[in-house]
Formats: structure tokens, C-alpha cells, sequence
């Protein structure tokens, strides 16, 4: 048994080419490296935005130096997609990667709101719930309303209306 199939027992990893279908067929993954502890994270998208979760899970398996703990936090969401919050000292154990200092310009995430006003209402909701705004929402040069905000772990949030965008 691998490792991955003891943290996620009841999930497969998507192999395109064994099972010959196209890799637009898989779930969808992203992970977000956050600061400890991991209940903050977890309140910020399970309370403050709504996210549904089970909370955090595979935390009986335990790290040390060199190896990961299991604890981590999913949100299973539509059209497939997961999003996951996982410590960052343990995604760096478990990547056998060094950390380095958080920077929030490395990666953005982006929703796509159905109004102006959608976007609105969820900016407020992120600052409700901890985060900061760090742009607030108005109409871009290229026809898009957007605004942005960093989570409590220094994420960095785009809020998007797109007229063009059914």
C-alpha cells in the first residue's frame, strides 16, 4: 500500500494513460501550503467563506523530521475540483523541497463570480471572515470587475466578473 493510498484511501490517482482517457477527465487538486495552525485555515473556508469540508483529516498519521504528518483539510467542490489546505513545513517534507519565505505574488487564485454584485458580496464575506483586501473591486481596462484579497496564510484571491464568461 502507498503512501498516498493510506492518506486517501478511498480516492484513485488518475493514470490518462492506463486507463486511456483524456486528463480533462481527472479531478482537479490544489493544494495550498498554509501556516500553522491548520484550525485557523480551516475556519477562514469551512466558516468565514462556506466551503463544505469533513474537517481535518488523516491527522493519525503522525511526522517527524524527515516526514510528513497527515493532517490535512479538503474541500470537495463542483465540477470535480478539491481544494486542499496542508501545512506548509509538511507539504516541504513531503515534496523533499526546502522552505522558503511565503510570497503571495507566486500564485493567485481566482473565482469567477456571475455579477459585479456577486463579487462584491464575496469580498466582503473573505474580509468578514479575516482576510485582507488588498485591491478593492472595480472595472479593469480589458472589461473585466474584479478585486483581490490575501487569506489569513497570505494566499492571494481574485474575485472576477467577466461579462464574456457565460
Amino acid at each position: 500500500m502507498t503512501y498516498a493510498s493510506r492518506r486517501f484511501p478511498n480516492q484513485t490517482l488518475c493514470r490518462s494513460a492506463q486507463q486511456r482517457r483524456p486528463i480533462t477527465k481527472c479531478r482537479s487538486l490544489i493544494r495550498l501550503s498554509c501556516l500553522e495552525p491548520l484550525d485557523r485555515s480551516l475556519a477562514f473556508y469551512r466558516d468565514g467563506l462556506g466551503l463544505p469540508t469533513k474537517g481535518i483529516t488523516a491527522d493519525d498519521f503522525k511526522g517527524d523530521d524527515t516526514h510528513p504528518a497527515g493532517a490535512i483539510v479538503m474541500f470537495h467542490l463542483e465540477g470535480g475540483l478539491t481544494l486542499a489546505l496542508y501545512p506548509r513545513s509538511e507539504l516541504a517534507k513531503d515534496a523533499h523541497h526546502t522552505i522558503g519565505a511565503p510570497s503571495s505574488t507566486e500564485l493567485s487564485l481566482g473565482y469567477l463570480a456571475g455579477s459585479k454584485d456577486e463579487v462584491d458580496q464575496i469580498l466582503n464575506q473573505a474580509k468578514a471572515a479575516g482576510a485582507t483586501l488588498t485591491d478593492a473591486a472595480h472595472d479593469r481596462p480589458w472589461g473585466i470587475y474584479s478585486g483581490y484579497f490575501k487569506d489569513p496564510d497570505g494566499h492571494l484571491w481574485e474575485v472576477i466578473w467577466n461579462p464574456s464568461t457565460p
